[in-house]
């Protein structure tokens, strides 16, 4: 089962001029298609643009470097908004939303998308509808229907259907006119995770944010969460598991390396290996996951298929041991009274982000 969960290398299924798309498939791992769920890169050169599109699926979208500007669509709203974007920015894109993204910046622009794949039509895989290009909506129909619905003659319709050769990301001229970004609407349709307070910060340990649909209302559309987590260098995260009925997590490495351990089944590792930036594993409901960071630390972003996901951990001060009865925990281990208590009192002393030995 190791290598169904991963860690997993996104193939490059785009490159042009302005940028270029990854996707981690589930034909190459099956575990995403079992779990529904998709996640797919885009990497934009300065002046590139990824055309407008839709999906068949509700995602999220982070990024993870660089700064650029996208304008958005939502189902039902007759007006575009353009915001600018940043690393760090979780942005909420419902399903059929248009969107189109926008390297303004002078570096890269990366940013990884995470979908609930359950409604659409290949689980395990966003699929996308192009609306201008090369594979463009227009250019599936013949030419007699897009002139009458559209009210072109034959030249204007030629125009309109081979004038753009590009294909899903193109790069713009320099001094191209696009619309301004809007600080209004930021606030409402992004909400920067590095840029709030931690829900867990340890000393030495790391910091930990989890963002759900209480505190971003937006995340209630795509039905999804993010988890974002920094270990400092060779400490670690205590092992945990999803409570939630639909808790599958897609754990992507953004920054450093270190080691990941998932138990399942029958007390079986299914999962023991080195991971670094650029690695996307997945951890099914209920398995257990623990990481320890490289010398360098470590830093991943988790989205859970949950808009309000709950976390079970084993040790620490929430530790399940904790909410069991003295007498339970004694005879479960098979330890001495003396033997329980220091196990207990152990709990009390742990974070979640584990410090490394001194």
């Amino acid at each position: 089962m190791e290598s169904e969960l991963g860690p997993m290398i996104a193939p490059k299924v785009f490159e042009g001029e302005g940028g270029s798309y990854y996707i981690w498939s589930s034909a190459e791992f099956p575990i995403l298609g079992q779990a529904k769920i998709g996640a797919g890169k885009l990497v934009l050169n300065p002046l590139g643009l990824a055309l407008p599109h839709y999906a068949d699926s509700s995602k999220i979208a982070i990024v993870v470097q660089g700064k650029g500007r996208i304008g958005i669509v939502f189902p039902k709203a007759l007006e575009e908004k353009v915001v600018e974007i940043e690393e760090g920015d979780i942005i909420p894109v419902p399903l059929a939303t248009v969107s189109w993204w926008l390297n303004d910046g002078d570096s890269k622009l990366v940013v990884t998308f995470f979908g609930d794949t359950s409604k659409g039509h290949n689980p395990g895989k966003v699929t996308y509808l192009i609306l201008a290009g090369t594979k463009g909506i227009f250019s599936g129909f013949s030419t007699d229907f897009v002139s009458r619905s559209c009210d072109l003659d034959e030249e204007e319709t030629n125009k309109v259907l081979k004038s753009q050769s590009g294909d899903l990301i193109i790069k713009l001229k320099e001094g191209t006119n696009m619309p301004q970004p809007s600080k209004s609407d930021k606030q409402e349709l992004i909400f920067n995770i590095k840029a709030t307070l931690p829900d867990i910060d340890v000393e030495n340990g790391g910091k930990m944010v989890v963002l759900t649909e209480e505190k971003f209302p937006l995340l209630g559309e795509v039905g999804l969460s993010v988890k974002h987590v920094r270990l400092d260098a060779n400490a670690m995260c205590a092992p945990e598991f999803s409570s939630d009925s639909a808790g599958h997590q897609m754990i992507y490495i953004v920054k450093g390396s270190g080691r990941v351990q998932v138990v399942g089944i029958d007390s079986e590792r299914v999962l023991d290996t080195t991971v670094k930036d650029g690695d996307l594993f997945v951890v099914p409901i209920v398995f257990v996951v623990s990481t320890v960071a490289g010398d360098e630390g470590m830093e991943w972003f988790s989205t859970i298929t949950s808009t309000q996901p709950f976390f079970s951990y084993l040790v620490g001060k929430t530790s399940l041991w904790k909410t069991l009865s003295p007498q339970v925990l004694q005879v479960s281990l098979n330890l001495t009274t003396e033997e329980a208590e220091v196990f207990s009192s152990k709990m009390n002393k742990n974070p979640i982000l584990i410090p490394p030995p001194m």
